[in-house]
């Protein structure tokens, strides 16, 4: 038996055993045979980093979320919360939280938006796309990782079902968001419970209950407190069985973006102007050329005080939303929590009101899409409060903690070196 196919079916036993969704079906954890971690990095620390979808940097403290707000106690955290990039999206955000680079540097510029070069459409509800690694640029921590001889695991994360970069997780699974959510916890002890070649030292975890609730009540209603409350108890129950471990584990747990309660109905753009010819994804626009974009630029621009209407390369900078075909062109940035689309759905065809939540908008100006940030273990500090800081310097901070080599990113280690414990500890 080939050494190598001996190493993938000891991953495979170890660590596939089923997890039921609440439909009964079976999925099973997708082992990657990337080989034994390489000696050096199995004396370093570890990294579980958790998504809680829609969370808003208020939620904690507003709901109560007393094991969340441990972690700040314990370690550090941002009060006043953690930047998103511009759109705060889900799929951008988590991509930019792995990448340190912002969406249009790493090219998932939308949950779902068109590439006028591929002539193609990317979608989060598309696995084609979604599990497509040439979408994707830069390079995620699990890639980096295993490109230097690190093991990965991840519970669901945007881009972890690609090969990006030339890689993959050592272990991962397929999104299906009704895993018991208690077993996706036994999962990640049972990653950290196997032999040192095997173990995974980054792992990622993800829970969109939060976001699900916002979206359909609107953040201040009972049914998110509940959510968030939920939440907080998985978050409980994962920090005590890390500690049982006794193992040199740093808990990260952040959100991708806020909410906001939607003002008014759907603004849709075609009823001010024609955009007959155009591709279109939600709000972004692709002309077919640039007679016809000056044209929607010119009907656009004072058309409604909802939003504001750029040409994409006068995107103000701070958005870091001017250089990519992907944005499309012009550019549509809302003013308030309105849902802005491109097209009202043809005669016949069934529409829906907006949500009663939604995200996506500035965050340099809109407060109520910050997130949440708060860390804990042996190589962070304790009961830190930081000032708000951009998501793009999360990336720099694992890198550091796991004594990786970054690459070229849009973050800098120096915006979160201060929640170091002793930078002289940390393994290098």
């Amino acid at each position: 038996m080939p050494s190598s196919f001996r190493r993938h079916l000891l991953a495979v036993t170890l660590v596939l055993f089923p997890l039921f969704s609440c439909h009964g079906q079976v999925t099973s954890v997708i082992a990657v045979d990337h080989g034994p971690e390489a000696v050096q990095q199995q004396q370093k620390h570890y990294v579980v980093m958790v998504s809680l979808d829609g969370f808003r940097y208020d939620y904690a403290k507003k709901y109560g979320a007393k094991h969340i707000l441990a972690l700040g106690e314990e370690g550090a955290s941002a009060p006043d919360g953690m930047i998103p990039a511009y759109p705060s999206l889900t799929f951008p955000n988590h991509y930019t939280l792995v990448t340190g680079l912002y969406p249009e540097h790493h090219g998932i510029v939308a949950n779902r938006f068109y590439d006028p070069a591929r002539k193609a459409t990317y979608a989060l509800g598309d696995a084609q796309s979604v599990t497509d690694g040439s979408w994707y640029s830069g390079v995620p921590l699990w890639s980096l990782a295993e490109k230097q001889g690190m093991r990965t695991a991840c519970f669901f994360w945007p881009g972890s079902e690609a090969e990006i970069a030339g890689e993959r997780p050592s272990y991962y699974l397929r999104f299906d968001d009704t895993i018991d959510e208690k077993k996706r916890i036994d999962q990640v002890i049972a990653w950290l419970r196997l032999p040192d070649a095997q173990r995974p030292h980054f792992i990622t975890l993800y829970y969109a209950n939060v976001d699900h609730a916002g979206h359909e009540f609107g953040p201040d209603t009972p049914q998110v407190a509940e959510a968030v409350k939920h939440v907080d108890e998985l978050i409980g129950r994962l920090h005590a069985d890390l500690d049982a471990l006794h193992l040199p584990i740093d808990l990260i747990v952040v959100s991708d973006h806020g909410m906001e309660r939607v003002q008014g109905s759907w603004i849709n753009l075609d009823k001010y102007v024609s955009l007959d010819g155009f591709e279109t994804a939600g709000s972004l626009l692709y002309a077919p050329s640039e007679a016809e974009a000056n044209r929607v630029y010119q009907k656009l621009k004072s058309a409604d005080a909802s939003f504001t209407v750029y040409r994409r390369d006068k995107v103000p900078a701070y958005l870091h939303y001017n250089s990519n075909p992907r944005e499309g062109d012009p550019v549509i940035v809302p003013n308030g929590p309105f849902m802005i689309r491109a097209n009202a759905p043809a005669a016949g065809r069934e529409d829906h009101p907006p949500t009663a939540g939604a995200h996506g908008y500035d965050p340099f100006q809109m407060h109520s899409m910050r997130a949440i940030f708060f860390a804990e273990g042996p190589d962070i500090k304790r009961g830190i409060a930081l000032k708000p800081f951009e998501n793009i310097n999360v990336f720099p901070l694992v890198t550091k903690i796991l004594g990786l080599e970054n690459p070229p990113i849009d973050g800098s280690a120096n915006v979160l070196s201060g929640v170091l414990a002793d930078h002289e500890e940390v393994k290098q």
